[in-house]
């Protein structure tokens, strides 16, 4: 009796042990499974895992280079850890121009996102696996001159979202350029690496402003290869010389024609009660009408 009961504790505590090994293996594969859309969604277009710098630095072993405390930090708000003055945070943003937006993940994306990257990094739950990362995305050849007509406005983007400069300036489009809710374009072929960091960006809408205009309305892959052209030849056309001038020119009118509506409210301004004073002062208005009629003329 007692070794028949003997043996069934044996076996519970061995069904036990195995129950625990297996969750502690699964439970960082799940977490990478999770990750692995996240990552697809909101670092990709500027982030590689073992391919080389896009956007920002590949993300290849991250995961034991910096410790875990201040990744968790840096991904769930990097501008709050750039504040601080964080001296990594500082050497990233020197080396990288396009500084890491505030992508807004909850604590249990992050983790995921990190386990992730651990994994395809050769750590993890599959350690002995190979990277995994999913090809770069290909594009056809990009028509600058269309680019520069979806940019403007000049045509519609296929699924109906807003023209470029709606929020953003480039050279080379006039005097007035575009608008200032997001950074001035010009510079963005060098900033992101060249074509493909350019068509990375676009297409992976990285920031939440980009993903809340564009997630409903997603350029095609001509679309963004004709704009990401445009912008790249306009990285190396400087604004037009007579842009300031043309600039001047029209505060210069402004300030002139606000001057003429000045003068003429300013000259009149008195005008009513100069026309009494004259009245009272002549004993009514037919006596004084001659004279406020011709007051009236020169005022």
């Amino acid at each position: 009796m007692k070794d028949a009961q003997s043996d069934r504790w044996c076996r519970y505590v061995v069904a036990a042990a195995v129950l625990a090994l297996t969750v502690a293996y699964c439970a960082p594969a799940a977490l990478a499974d999770d990750g692995a859309a996240i990552f697809q969604a909101k670092c990709a277009a500027c982030h590689s895992i073992g391919k080389g710098k896009i956007v920002g630095p590949d993300l290849k072993g991250v995961t034991s280079k910096e410790p875990h405390d201040w990744l968790v930090k840096w991904i769930s708000k990097p501008s709050a850890v750039i504040a601080a003055g964080d001296p990594t945070a500082t050497a990233l943003v020197k080396q990288y121009p396009m500084q890491m937006p505030d992508l807004g993940l909850s604590d249990a994306d992050v983790q995921s996102v990190l386990a992730y990257i651990a994994q395809q990094s050769g750590g993890g739950a599959a350690a002995g696996a190979a990277p995994a990362a999913a090809p770069a995305e290909s594009f056809p050849q990009g028509d600058s001159v269309h680019g520069r007509e979806l940019f403007v406005g000049g045509a519609r983007f296929q699924n109906g979202g807003p023209p470029c400069m709606s929020c953003h300036s480039i050279s080379g489009i006039g005097a007035l350029g575009g608008g200032t809710l997001g950074p001035d374009l010009s510079g963005a072929y060098q900033q992101l690496g060249g074509t493909n960091g350019l068509e990375s960006f676009i297409s992976g809408l990285p920031t939440p402003t980009m993903n809340a205009v564009w997630s409903k309305e997603p350029l095609t892959k001509q679309e963004i290869a004709d704009v990401s052209a445009f912008i790249k030849e306009a990285a190396v056309t400087e604004r037009p010389l007579n842009s300031i001038g043309q600039l001047a020119l029209l505060a210069v009118l402004g300030l002139v024609i606000l001057a003429i509506i000045i003068a003429s409210y300013w000259r009149r301004r008195l005008l009513s009660v100069r026309i009494a004073m004259v009245t009272n002062a002549n004993g009514g208005v037919g006596q004084s009408m001659d004279f406020t009629r011709r007051l009236a003329r020169r005022s």
